[in-house]
C-alpha cells in the first residue's frame, strides 16, 4: 500500500491566532497536572466558533438553517479541486470574479477550494481580504458544486451587511470552509477531508482540515 502524501491546510490556535474583530480571545487553560496527586494533565480551551480554520453551518446566515451537529457529512470528504484566485488581489470591493476561476479544472468536481493569497497572513488580521462573487457561487452551484472552501475568514466582505455570497450559498444549499492554509498547495485534485465538531446549536465549528493526495 502506498502512503499518500498529506497537507495540513489548518490554521494553528493559539492565543495569537488571528481573529474577526470583536469576537472574544481564545483562551487555553490547563486546571490540572501531572504531579504526585495527579497522573494527568487536564486542560480546556474557550474560542469563537469561527476561529480560525472553520466549517460555516447554514444557521450562521440563517435563524432557519442547520446547526453544525446536524449537517449531512458527506460535503466535507471526499475528491476535491483547488483553484488559484490570486490574481483577483485584495483590498476593500476586491472579489474574486467568473474570469478568476478555471472553470475546465472545476468541472465534474463537486468540492472547490479557492486560493486568494499568495502567503496566508497568519499573524494579522487582514481586513481587506477577497471576498467571492455571488454569480461565482451560482454558477458553481449550477454544474454541481456542493462545498466551496476559500482561504480567507468569509466569504462575503468584512463589512458586509447583506451577505450575498453566503445567502447564494443558502440558495443552492451548499456548504462552506474558510480560513483554510493553502500556502504550499499545488493546484490541482486532492482528497478533502476537514470535517465539523457535533456541536449542538452551534453557527460554526473548528476543523482540522487536510488534503490528501490522489491515487495514482
Amino acid at each position: 500500500m502506498i502512503d499518500r502524501r498529506i497537507w495540513d491546510i489548518s490554521q494553528r490556535i493559539s492565543s495569537a491566532t488571528p481573529l474577526w474583530p470583536g469576537e472574544p480571545p481564545i483562551t487555553v487553560t490547563r486546571h490540572a497536572a501531572i504531579g504526585p496527586d495527579c497522573p494527568v494533565n487536564i486542560g480546556a480551551v474557550s474560542m469563537p466558533m469561527h476561529t480560525g480554520t472553520h466549517a460555516d453551518a447554514p444557521l450562521h446566515y440563517s435563524d432557519a438553517g442547520l446547526a453544525s451537529a446536524d449537517c449531512n457529512l458527506s460535503a466535507y470528504i471526499g475528491s476535491c479541486i483547488v483553484i488559484d484566485a490570486a490574481d483577483a488581489g485584495g483590498g476593500e470591493g476586491q472579489r474574486v470574479e467568473l474570469e478568476h476561476c478555471d472553470w475546465d479544472a472545476i468541472a465534474g468536481y463537486t468540492r472547490v477550494i479557492i486560493r486568494t493569497y499568495r502567503r496566508f497572513p497568519k499573524d494579522q488580521w487582514d481586513e481587506n481580504f477577497s471576498a467571492v462573487a455571488p454569480d461565482v457561487i451560482e454558477r458553481m452551484a449550477s454544474i454541481g458544486v456542493q462545498l466551496i472552501g476559500i482561504d480567507t475568514p468569509s466569504l462575503d466582505p468584512q463589512t458586509s451587511k447583506t451577505m450575498d455570497a453566503h445567502h447564494a450559498v443558502l440558495a443552492a444549499d451548499m456548504r462552506i470552509l474558510e480560513g483554510l492554509v493553502l500556502d504550499d498547495v499545488p493546484v490541482g485534485a486532492y482528497e478533502l477531508v476537514a470535517l465539523p465538531l457535533k456541536i449542538d446549536g452551534a453557527d460554526a465549528s473548528p476543523v482540522r482540515a487536510i488534503l490528501r493526495e490522489m491515487q495514482p
